[in-house]
């Protein structure tokens, strides 16, 4: 059950930055603080409840690297980031980085 709850919490935390950029807007300033505050404290719920039955540095890294990865694509897909090979190849280690703590636990 830990790692169901880590790779939400890791879902979840793309949430926060993604609320920080909408609030950027200026329109939905409000809105999109609200829906940061709301992102965070469901991730770190779920981080919190991951912890219970996984090791932290491996929780914590897991946690970031969804977070990290699932931020990149969005913001290419949704909000013209810049992309490039380089920019992908770094991704992808940190994906891979990722697999690896699962399979070392």
């Amino acid at each position: 059950m830990g790692w169901i709850y880590l790779v939400l919490a890791g879902l979840t935390e793309i949430g926060w930055p993604v609320g920080l950029k909408i609030a950027q807007s200026g329109q939905h300033k409000i809105a999109g603080i609200a829906m940061a505050i709301g992102f965070m404290a469901i991730s770190g719920t779920l981080l919190f409840l991951a912890q219970r039955t996984i090791p932290l540095g491996t929780a914590y890294a897991v946690w970031t690297g969804i977070g990290a990865a699932g931020t990149f694509l969005v913001g290419i897909c949704f909000f013209g980031d810049a992309s490039s090979l380089l920019r992908y190849v770094g991704v992808m280690l940190i994906v891979g980085g990722v697999i690896v703590l699962k399979i070392a636990s």
